[in-house]
């Protein structure tokens, strides 16, 4: 019987020194319930393949023609394509879109120009116009071309589309002196040159058929000049060039 009030004595004094606790310590000690859910976290969007540091490359053709006086030849080549994707998206309304520099490399490269012929020539000889006809070289010429500069525009445009509008410029080496022009006698220099730079512009878009692959279209105003390296600068002013090809993003 004398052990119950020093039971209840205990028990009081514990009571006593546990309502003088902070109840900022008590929350802080206390158990969470055991069927509490874990915090969950916002999910995160899904990187897009054409987010900035994006690397693009893969293999394409190119085919199309000439314009005006030069609507006669005809072109082909196949190369590759890479570029990287340099920046976030920007820009206003339909114009937000991201800039890409890239670069391609064409190891083949061919132009389809009418055979050699005989072609109607004017010339002035003492106030008197003379009318008279000159060999013409022709036919296929090949060559290689690089395109070191490719200034690209990648707009903002759908999970499946991406459109594009690029400015370029490069170079093409033929094994023979481009474009045709009169010819020369044996030992002579020609008239033209076999470099020529390639200015050019185009538009086109990214097809997508997987998570990071696409099919590629594209249409390119290019033209085609030595900037007077020969003795004649012709050159094809115009031409036009339609690519498809298949890109790999990473």
């Amino acid at each position: 019987m004398r052990i119950r009030p020093l039971v209840i004595s205990g028990l009081a004094v514990t009571l006593s020194i546990a309502s003088l606790a902070s109840p900022k310590v008590l929350a802080q000690t206390a158990v969470p319930a055991p069927n509490a859910a874990p915090e969950s976290k916002a999910p995160t969007a899904p990187k897009v393949p054409t987010a900035q540091g994006a690397w693009e490359f893969g293999p394409f053709a190119n085919g199309g023609f000439g314009d005006g006086n030069r609507s006669s030849f005809k072109f082909f080549d196949v190369g590759v394509h890479a570029g990287k994707v340099l920046t976030k998206p920007w820009g206003p309304g339909l114009m937000n879109g991201q800039f890409e520099y890239a670069a391609e490399l064409v190891p083949f490269w061919q132009s389809y120009t009418p055979a050699a012929h005989l072609e109607n020539v004017s010339y002035v000889q003492n106030g008197v116009t003379h009318f008279t006809q000159v060999p013409v070289s022709g036919g296929t010429y090949t060559g290689v071309s690089i395109t070191p500069i490719i200034l690209r525009w990648n707009f903002k445009g759908t999970k499946k589309v991406v459109p594009f509008v690029q400015g370029a410029g490069g170079l093409i080496w033929t094994n023979h002196k481009y474009p045709p022009d009169y010819m020369v006698p044996k030992g002579v220099p020609g008239r033209t040159s076999v470099f020529n730079f390639t200015p050019q512009f185009g538009i086109g878009f990214h097809y997508f058929v997987r998570p990071k692959g696409s099919i590629t279209f594209g249409a390119n105003a290019v033209h085609i000049s030595s900037a007077s390296l020969g003795d004649r600068n012709p050159g094809v002013n115009a031409s036009v060039q339609f690519q498809v090809g298949y890109t790999w993003w990473r």
